[in-house]
Formats: structure tokens, C-alpha cells, sequence
């Protein structure tokens, strides 16, 4: 989905060369020596991904690893939206449909 004038810059991974024919890529690797300089958020999405995973599950399992991944990232994508949780619950609340149950 990039327009063809699009720039792109990736890692060097070799099922990124397609993207080679149709934009202007330009695909570099980064060194060891430069990961926390150029990568600084990576170590810290790392670490919190760990800490997360042992702290709340006390380890994984391979069979649900995507779900683990999948709460985590949603968790670290909303990090910054504590303060309007309450809102958000509350209009939640007020324009949910009511659920009728049928007590058998």
C-alpha cells in the first residue's frame, strides 16, 4: 500500500528487497555497537515485554504466545492513556446495549 514516490527505510531483511523494485528503499543494518543509539526504544520494549510476561503470566506458553504479544502491545500502545480511562469506562457503560439474561 506505498505510493510509488514513497521513501522507505528498513533492516536489511531479505523478503524487504521486493519492496526494492517499486519505491526508493534503502535497507541498512545496524551495528552492535550502535543498537542503543539508534534503537534506544527496542532495549525498552524488550525489557518491559519481560517484565511484563514474568510478572503477570510467571512464564509462557508457546501455544499462546501471539495473545501474550497481542495484550502486551495493546497494553504498551495505550501506556499514555491512564488519565482518561475513567471517561472512557464510564461512556463504555452508558452506551453498551443491556444484555437480557435467561435464567433457566
Amino acid at each position: 500500500h506505498l505510493s510509488p514516490d514513497q521513501y522507505v527505510r528498513s533492516d536489511a531483511l531479505s523478503s524487504l528487497a521486493e519492496i526494492g523494485k517499486t519505491q526508493n528503499h534503502t535497507a541498512r543494518v545496524t551495528p552492535p555497537d550502535k543498537a542503543g543509539e539508534w534503537l534506544p526504544w527496542v532495549h525498552i520494549a524488550i525489557g518491559n515485554l519481560k517484565a511484563f510476561l514474568l510478572g503477570t503470566y510467571h512464564g509462557v506458553s508457546s501455544g499462546y504466545l501471539q495473545e501474550y504479544l497481542n495484550e502486551f502491545c495493546y497494553r504498551f500502545n495505550r501506556r499514555a492513556w491512564e488519565a482518561e480511562l475513567p471517561s472512557r469506562l464510564l461512556n463504555a457503560c452508558l452506551c453498551h446495549t443491556q444484555i437480557k439474561l435467561k435464567i433457566v
